[in-house]
């Protein structure tokens, strides 16, 4: 009831101390003013009940009731009713490139790297409410699963749906990967234009170098991001398909091509990072989330209603009736 209320000059309600003395002062001055008469007896005396005598208080209480509102108007109640309008001033387009082969069912991330990937991710994009973006799948050949959007629904939708299959050529294509990311941003007239590009090997197939994809990047003003996904050492990854079509677990060395990944990030201008663990995965994508700030400008409109109007009408009604029956049915100062 009261969340929009305010008082703009609430320093004036310390003038609420002197009401007090005011009663104080009330008392005493009464007390002098009324006038004693001493006799010995009174049975000579028919004495009847004045009720207006026992009305006479009710003066003071309006007086003090007219101040009370007076000092109450003078702090300037209001209400204040607030609307926010929301400008993007500097929008940033994404492209999330995922490796999807067969290694990125390797159980060192929990359940899997894929997996977890898109447990990531998703909080990831769930961040990002202002800018657009757009999805990636590769392999050993790579297309695009989302094109750039603004609504994260669609992408985390097909980010959902993401998961190994035969459909793509098996292999880890990193240029092929890159190229369609590039491909995805390089009309776009973002001021901020990004790729995180994520994969758990080596460039082993494809028909497009990546560090001819990383100078198309930065042709077209493209930053790229890279994560080697995986933990140092071994891993149980696939090694082979059971007769029922599951997958049959073994322990694999790890092999990613960081050198790489490196020189792509750093020829782009982005950064490279190691997400050996979930967590180290979630530290990853919480820096890229602080790197790559959207700029929002925020217009705030209030709307103020005062409210001291009606509380000092109020007073000069009381004072009004004080002032009429102090003068018409008492007739006397007081």
């Amino acid at each position: 009831m009261f969340e929009n209320f305010e008082f703009v000059n609430p320093q004036f309600f310390w003038l609420f101390l002197t009401l007090p003395v005011l009663v104080l002062w009330y008392l005493w001055k009464r007390k002098q003013q009324t006038a004693a008469l001493k006799i010995s007896s009174t049975k000579g005396f028919k004495t009847k009940k004045n009720w207006l005598a026992g009305l006479r208080p009710l003066l003071f209480i309006f007086r003090l009731l007219a101040l009370a509102l007076i000092i109450t108007a003078m702090a300037r109640p209001r209400t204040v009713d607030e609307s926010t309008r929301i400008k993007t001033t500097k929008g940033i387009d994404i492209v999330i490139a995922i490796d999807v082969s067969a290694s990125m069912l390797a159980r060192d991330l929990k359940p899997n790297r894929l997996e977890a990937l898109k447990t990531v991710a998703a909080r990831f994009i769930n961040d990002r409410p202002n800018d657009r973006i757009g999805l990636v799948e590769y392999a050993g050949e790579s297309y695009t699963k989302t094109p750039l959007t603004s609504d994260k629904s669609i992408v985390l939708s097909s980010l959902n749906s993401i998961q190994y299959n035969t459909v793509i050529e098996g292999g880890t294509a990193i240029g092929m990967g890159l190229a369609t990311a590039v491909n995805r941003l390089k009309d776009s007239r973002a001021k901020s234009k990004i790729i995180i590009l994520l994969t758990d090997g080596v460039n082993n197939s494809g028909f497009i170098d990546p560090k001819i994809a990383s100078e198309l990047a930065v042709e077209f003003g493209i930053k790229v991001y890279t994560i080697g996904l995986g933990t140092n050492g071994m891993a149980q990854s696939p090694i082979g398909i059971r007769q029922d079509g599951s997958f049959q677990y073994g322990s694999v060395q790890v092999e990613i091509d960081e050198a790489l990944l490196k020189e792509i990030a750093k020829t782009t201008g982005g950064e490279y990072f190691r997400a050996t663990s979930t967590s180290k995965l979630v530290e990853i994508y919480e820096e890229i989330n602080k790197l790559e700030k959207t700029d929002i400008e925020e217009f705030k409109y209030r709307n103020y209603d005062e409210k001291f109007r009606p509380l000092v009408l109020l007073a000069l009604v009381l004072l009004g009736i004080e002032l009429l029956v102090k003068y018409t049915l008492f007739r006397s100062f007081i």
